[in-house]
């Protein structure tokens, strides 16, 4: 482990734990606002991919009805049933205050805290996602997965998957710390703007399509 490496790995529990105690009253607050809104629970569980493909559950303040993806299918919004779409419905009011800000990503930090994330990295995404993986596209989790990255500081949900998997490896080969702290004040900056128009993760669906006939 280079000494770059460990700094980042200490620096990100200690960070990640000042900043969990600092905010304790907001995040009480968030999961105050969730339940009388919606009902429980508050936080939302996902398995997520992380370094080297290991399963981890990522935690979130949850944005959606509870049965979100089950809804989605029924109503047809997308043929990614792990997608979201403009203006869509399965959002609570809650939930577009916390998306827009990203709060709704605070709860990560317990991630990060148990050595499951970074502060910055390549986006986890669903197993059901890296299951339909190239190989080139794994080199993404060659590190640990970040609550922000250089993906997301470049445009977020508007840019295509492949051209994220093209920054993510290319973050994944020029990591250093300054690029870390570059990310990290893009990403203050970049708090309470509006919401970039979601993609259809149509590289993703194609994928799936593929292996539901490869295995027919």
């Amino acid at each position: 482990m280079t000494v770059q490496a460990f700094v980042k790995g200490m620096g990100d529990r200690v960070l990640a734990a000042l900043a969990l105690v600092a905010l304790l009253p907001v995040v009480a607050g968030i999961a105050l606002w969730i339940r009388l809104e919606s009902g429980r629970p508050s936080i939302f569980r996902q398995l997520r991919a992380g370094k080297d493909g290991q399963r981890f559950s990522m935690l979130k303040f949850r944005t959606m009805v509870p049965n979100a993806i089950k809804l989605g299918r029924e109503l047809a919004l997308s043929e990614d049933p792990f997608g979201v779409i403009a203006d869509d419905p399965r959002i609570t009011r809650s939930g577009r205050f916390l998306r827009r800000t990203s709060l709704d990503e605070l709860p990560q930090l317990w991630n990060v805290v148990r050595g499951d994330m970074s502060l910055v990295g390549p986006r986890p995404d669903l197993l059901e996602q890296v299951a339909n993986y190239a190989p080139a596209d794994r080199r993404r989790l060659a590190v640990k997965p970040g609550i922000t990255g250089w993906a997301q500081v470049r445009g977020r949900e508007k840019i295509p998957w492949e051209e994220r998997f093209r920054l993510d490896a290319w973050y994944v080969d020029n990591w250093s710390l300054l690029l870390d702290a570059r990310i990290i004040l893009r990403t203050i900056a970049q708090l309470g703007r509006p919401d970039p128009e979601p993609v259809e993760d149509r590289l993703n669906i194609e994928r799936a399509r593929a292996a539901r006939r490869g295995g027919e």
